[in-house]
Formats: structure tokens, C-alpha cells, sequence
């Protein structure tokens, strides 16, 4: 059977219980292969089959146990963030409200402590003054609490809605029974409307904050072109993006975005892809070239033919993968989970236990129930809930602005604990072009009158070796000779007549075929050899004039990655299939130890060397250009594809880099690793808050109003936290 993903908003979920009896639900229904909850973004994600189920008996699935989905899709899309604009100004409201409500009896209670008794104080201390205040903020403004306790209980999931709504109850109703029928001045209106209050506030700031932790998402569909200026019979027409069909052309001025990737048909302009690979310099582009929609065109005129509209896009492809990432768990979050699955039972059970024990003891049933509110409202799963996917969002946001697409939490926790990497070399280590290193001319003839002869000779060849001598020819605007009778000589190199002589470029074996003698130079080219370059000789008839070394160079900043992979005690491997001498030399240039670098190794062998490595018991990643490598890059515990984030690439990693640079490896690594210290972080404050709060609160060391204070603020604290990691500074790309 065919299965499909789709991602749900759902609303109404204010704990890691919450998202748990959702997720829980929605894996319940038939047809359903996978559904993960995430309660930072608040989104489900549900692999499923069509044929089974459908998207409108997964919301209705939802909504039965008390919570709110929408299918988040394009359509959807304008509807969520306008629901989410009145939910924020909603809250926003009720915070205020309960505030004004709430100010006048904790304003009372601070004057009474100071020794002030006067008319207005005691008039704010009257139980029906204070019920008046205290009504609205319990049952209007805490509504909300009760709903969620209602269908908590009703599933059999209670959450942190039965703990507030159980704690502050109690706070209330002992209020009224002094007040109204024992006649007594033990009122705590004050305490449950300010404890409300404060989880209304702590509420507040952590949706406030959440949303920060999405900015990178929100950046990213910043980027999207709203419109684009359809290139007809030389005019321009302005049309709306969602009207841009493939093939159409597209003018880009100076200074605007490229709407849809595409070919540039006409122009030279310089392309900001800063958005795209955290490269700081733009890029030059020419006819032929590709450009990626939102990326900038910085000063040329083109026009541009689309080829990828819609969410086919490499921006769109990035945004759904930054969002899957933000949505996924990690492994470490299977803690929390198993924690909070027990959490609020637990607390219900010390709460009742607190109040028997205190009532024994002290024979004061009222402190009793004060105490065992306090146990009630100090008590925070929203803290473990948030430790893990908010440190998440945070690090994979961080990571897309500098180009690192991370595919899941799985693959960014993998990542931190990485003990080998495997390089693949061509277009990894290396350029993956071939460039002209060495230049010598040996005979009578100059310099440039040999590269005018050499660059007219291989503009026949079609080997890359050739190609790559033209394109230092045409650097160094090099001549064109007349060549005629030319002849390629496959695995040799070639001949041709310029000006009624024979000349002759190629290997030491066709040198020594047409009986030039070499032995002056063979010492020199030996030496070339060993620093892995391919050395051509020039000739005419037996006579050397002169030789040229080509190679694929390594990219600039590969020795400082390697550095820093080695100095964090990753073993570093090089696999290539080009000979023992090119393979060492090229190791011996970046730093990589001999015994690490295996040479003649076909693409499907690479595969079995990871295996190799993970059969001693090593954590694995492979570094590949993502096509060819594929077979390794999946077998490796992560698979780091480098390029410009093709199609294939993004399919086939756990992790891809959008440009070619070698420190985005080692900045995968620090960014793995910096936010799996957040995620410890927030766990460790999440338990220890807890582990120490709710014994102080059973003991009648903190006030209801202290402790709901304490579990409005630790979600809050956590969240900050995991916001702070946006503070790291990784190796910018340059």
C-alpha cells in the first residue's frame, strides 16, 4: 500500500502529557503507520495510508479527546496564522484582565504583612470583596484549565490542567468555607487567583518564546517571492508566483530576488546564495547557469527559464526539511517521555499523600490542604515536555542559516557522538575539477608560445585533462593556432600540425613511442608525480619542450576542517579510487594519517569500508557528494552529503551542506554537540526543579502562590535556555 505523511497543527495541549495522549491517539487509529507529537511546535506529524484512513478522521480523532488539528498545507496555511494571531491576542487579554483582577488582593495581602490596616485594606479583606475579584479569574479566565482537566480525565490522561485545576479548587473552595461559613479571616481567594495568574503569565512568555524558536522557519518563507515579472515579447508583466508555470521566462532585475529556481538564458550577474549555503560572497553567474528562488540578484539583468516551481523549489525543499527536523524526536527524548507518562499520577499521589501526612501530624487540616495544593501547583511537566524539542528547533534553525540541513533530531544527537568520518575525495576533499598546477617550458620556445600551442591543441581533446589545460590557456589569454591532421590517442594523449611541424602532448609511454629522449626531466616529473599530479609531456618529434602537471586540488579550508575534526579526537578517513601515490599525497596535504587513507576503492566498495569501521565498535559518518556515494552514506550512522543540495543528496543524508566548504563538517559537529548540552541542561534543571520543589512544598517550605509562581517561570527558564544556543557563533563560511 501507497503511504502518505501529513503534518497536523493541533491546539488546545499544555503539557509533555498532552502531546503524549495525542500521539498516543492518533497511532491508535487504523491505517496509521506513525504519528510523532511535538509539543514545542506544536504539530503532528502522521505517516499513514490513504486507503485506510483519511486526514478528516484524524482531526475528528484528535477532537474527540479534547484537543484541536488542522491539516497544516498550503491552503491551510493563511487560517493557522490568523488563528494563531487571535490565540496570542486571546491570551494576551486574559492575562490582563486576570492581572486587574488579581492586583487589589495581593496588593491588600503586601499592605497587611507591612502593618497597614486601614479602611481600603480591610475593605479588599472582605471574604465577599475578594470573591467578587477572585470569581472571574477561576472560572472565566481559568476555564481553560477545567477543559483540559474534563477530557484529560475522561482518557484517562491527566495532565498539568488536573493538577492546576485540582490545586487552585482547593484554594477556592477553602475560601469560601472560611469565609462564608466558618466565619473566619484564613481567606487564600488571593492565592488562587494569583497562582492562575502567574501560569496564565508563564504561559504567555513560553508561547512568546516558542515562537522565537520557529524564527528560522519564519526567515525561510520570508524568502519566498511574493511575485515575479513574467518575460513575454520583450515587456515585462508583473504575475503572482503561484502563476509561474515551468519553462516560463522570467526577468530578474538588479537587486530583487530570483522568484523559481531556474536556467539563466540571458545575462552575467553576481548571485547572493548567502540564504541557500552561508557562502558570504556572492556567486558569479552566466548563460547556462542555474539560479535558486530566493537568492538575490545583486547587479546583473537576467532572464531566467523556470525549471522547479511551487514546492519543488530547493528553498521549499529546505523549509520541509527544516520543519520535519523541528518536528522529529531525538532518542534522549524517550527519557522525558517515559517520565512524564507517570509524572502527574505521581504528583497526584504525593499531593494526597502531603495532606494526610501533615493533617496527622499537625492536626491543622487546613495547612494540610495548603500544603498539598502547593505540592499540586509547583509540580511542572511542561519543563521535561520542552527540555529536548525546543533545544531541537533552536539547533536546526541555527544550522539552515549557516547552510547545514539537519534531517532529524535523531541525526543531530548521532552526530554529537561521532568517533570516525570518512571522505570521499573527488568533489569532498577536492575540487572535483581538475586545474593546471605545473608549467614548464624546457626548449627554445617560450612559456607563451608553448601554452599559445598547447591550449590550440586540447581545444579538440574532450578529456577533462585537456579541458582543464584550455581553461588555463584561456586564463592566461593564450593564442589559437591553427591546428590541422590532429589524432587523440586514447590512454596516450594526442598530435597535430601547427605551422608544417608535428607536435605531440601525452604520457611518458607516448613520449618514448616517438623516441624523445626524457631522462633530463624524469626527476622532476618524478617528483610531481609524488605529490599526486598528472604530468603531460610536450613534444616535437624526439625533442621535449616542455611539461605540464595538472591535479585536482583540495579546497582551501580542507586541512583547517580536518584540524579541527582531529583535535575534538575524530579519526579521520580518506577513501578514493585514484591510485596509491595521488591518494597518499593528496592525504599527506590534509593532514590525514597514511594508515587512514585507502586507495583504488570502487564506489560500491565504500559501502563495506564503513562497515568495516563500525564493526570496531565506532560511531560512523560518511562525507560524500551524495550520488555516487550513496550506497556508504546510507550504511554510515550519518550520512553528510556536501554540494548544492540536489535532489538526491537531500534524499539520500541524514545531514546535507549546502555548499562545498569542508568547515561546515566540523560545524556540524560543534552545533550537534552544543545542543545536546542544551538538551542535558534543560533536562537536569527540569528534574532537579522538580526533584527539590515538590518536597519543599510538602513540607510547607513555599506558599501555593510561590509554587505556581516557581511552575509558571521553570518552563519559561528552559526555554531560554534552549534560545540561548542562538548565541553560538559557528566558522563563517566565506
Amino acid at each position: 500500500m501507497n503511504e502518505k505523511t501529513e503534518t497536523f497543527v493541533i491546539t488546545g495541549m499544555t503539557c509533555a502529557n498532552c502531546s503524549a495522549r495525542v500521539e498516543k491517539e492518533l497511532n491508535q487509529q487504523k491505517g496509521v503507520k506513525k504519528a510523532t507529537v511535538n509539543l514545542a511546535t506544536e504539530k503532528a506529524t502522521v505517516s499513514y495510508e490513504p486507503q485506510a484512513t483519511s486526514t478528516d478522521h484524524l482531526i475528528h480523532s484528535v477532537e474527540d479527546i479534547g484537543y484541536g488539528a488542522i491539516l497544516y498545507d498550503d491552503a491551510h496555511r493563511q487560517k493557522i496564522q490568523q488563528d494563531e494571531q487571535t490565540r496570542t491576542a486571546k491570551m494576551k487579554n486574559q492575562l490582563i484582565i486576570a492581572a486587574v483582577l488579581t492586583s487589589p488582593m495581593i496588593l491588600g495581602m503586601i499592605a497587611m504583612m507591612l502593618g497597614f490596616d486601614g479602611p481600603v485594606v480591610q475593605f479588599i479583606h472582605l471574604p465577599l470583596v475578594q470573591f467578587l475579584l477572585a470569581t472571574p479569574v477561576q472560572f472565566w479566565i481559568g476555564a481553560r484549565f477545567y477543559r483540559g482537566a474534563y477530557h484529560a480525565l475522561k482518557t484517562k490522561a491527566p495532565n498539568m490542567d488536573v493538577l492546576v485545576a485540582m490545586g487552585t479548587s482547593a484554594a477556592y473552595l477553602l475560601s469560601i468555607y472560611n469565609g462564608f461559613i466558618a466565619g473566619t479571616h484564613d481567606l487564600y481567594f488571593e492565592s488562587s487567583a494569583m497562582i492562575i495568574t502567574l501560569i496564565l503569565l508563564g504561559k504567555y512568555l513560553e508561547h512568546r518564546a516558542k515562537n522565537r524558536t520557529g524564527d528560522a522557519i519564519k526567515k525561510l518563507m520570508k524568502l519566498q517571492a511574493k511575485t515575479a515579472l513574467l518575460w513575454k515579447g520583450g515587456e515585462a508583466q508583473e504575475i503572482p508566483i503561484e502563476e509561474v508555470q515551468l519553462d516560463n521566462e522570467l526577468l530578474v532585475k538588479p537587486g530583487q530576488q530570483v522568484p523559481v529556481d531556474g536556467i539563466i538564458m540571458e545575462g552575467f550577474s553576481g548571485i547572493d546564495e548567502s540564504m541557500l549555503t552561508g557562502e558570504s560572497l556572492p556567486k558569479e553567474k552566466k548563460t547556462g547557469d542555474n539560479v535558486y528562488g530566493g537568492t538575490v540578484n545583486t547587479n546583473g539583468r537576467l532572464i531566467i527559464r523556470a525549471n522547479k516551481v511551487g514546492n519543488e523549489t530547493v528553498l521549499a525543499q529546505i523549509i520541509r526539511m527544516v520543519e520535519d527536523a523541528q518536528g522529529s524526536k531525538s532518542p534522549i527524548q524517550k527519557i522525558a517521555d517515559r517520565i512524564s507518562a507517570i509524572f502527574v499520577p505521581t504528583v497526584l499521589g504525593l499531593a494526597l499523600l502531603t495532606f494526610l501526612a501533615t493533617g496527622i501530624v499537625t492536626q491543622d487540616w487546613q495547612m494540610a490542604i495548603v500544603h498539598a495544593v502547593s505540592v499540586l501547583v509547583i509540580a511542572c511537566p511542561c519543563a521535561l515536555g520542552l527540555a529536548t524539542p525546543t533545544a531541537i528547533m533552536v539547533g536546526t534553525g541555527l544550522g539552515a542559516k549557516y547552510g547545514i540541513l539537519i534531517k532529524g533530531g535523531e541525526s543531530l544527537e548521532t552526530a554529537a557522538h561521532l568517533e570516525a568520518i570518512v571522505f570521499d575525495k573527488t568533489g569532498t576533499i577536492t575540487k572535483g575539477k581538475p586545474e593546471v598546477t605545473d608549467y614548464l617550458a624546457v626548449a627554445e620556445l617560450s612559456e607563451a608560445a608553448l601554452l599559445d600551442l598547447t591550449t590550440s591543441l586540447e581545444k579538440s581533446s574532450e578529456h577533462p585533462l585537456a579541458q582543464a589545460i584550455v581553461r588555463f590557456g584561456e586564463e592566461k589569454s593564450a593564442k589559437t593556432l591553427a591546428i590541422t591532421n590532429f589524432k587523440a590517442l586514447p590512454g596516450a594523449g594526442v598530435e597535430g600540425e601547427a605551422d608544417g611541424s608535428r607536435y605531440a602532448i601525452g604520457n611518458l609511454r607516448l613520449m618514448k613511442q616517438n623516441g624523445a629522449d626524457t631522462s633530463a626531466y624524469e626527476e622532476k616529473v618524478h617528483e610531481l608525480e609524488m605529490q599526486g599530479k598528472t604530468v603531460m609531456w610536450i613534444a616535437s618529434g624526439k625533442k621535449v619542450l616542455g611539461i605540464i602537471a595538472v591535479a585536482d586540488q583540495i579546497k582551501e579550508n580542507a586541512k583547517e576542517s580536518i584540524r579541527r575534526l582531529k583535535e575534538k579526537g575524530i579519526a579521520v578517513y580518506l577513501l578514493t579510487g585514484d591510485n596509491k601515490r595521488t591518494a597518499e599525497a593528496i592525504g599527506r596535504e590534509c593532514g590525514i594519517p597514511a594508515e587512514n587513507v585507502q586507495s583504488e576503492v570502487l564506489p560500491e566498495d565504500k559501502a563495506a569500508k564503513v562497515i568495516a569501521l563500525q564493526e570496531k565498535g565506532l560511531k560512523v559518518a560518511m562525507v560524500g557528494d551524495g550520488i555516487n556515494d550513496a550506497p556508504a552514506l546510507a550504511t554510515a550512522d550519518i550520512g553528510i552529503a556536501m554540494g548544492t543540495g540536489t535532489d538526491i543528496a537531500m534524499e539520500t543524508a541524514d545531514i546535507t551542506l549546502m555548499n562545498g566548504d569542508l568547515n561546515s563538517v566540523a560545524n556540524t559537529i560543534d552545533l550537534s554537540q552544543s545542543t545536546l548540552r542544551k538538551i542535558k541542561q534543560n533536562l537536569f534543571w527540569a528534574f532537579i526543579y522538580n526533584t527539590i520543589g515538590i518536597p519543599f512544598a510538602a513540607l510547607g517550605f513555599l506558599n501555593p502562590i510561590v509554587a505556581g509562581g516557581a511552575m509558571a517561570f521553570s518552563s519559561v527558564s528552559v526555554l531560554l535556555n534552549s534560545l540561548s544556543l542562538n548565541r553560538k557563533k559557528l566558522t563563517k563560511i566565506q
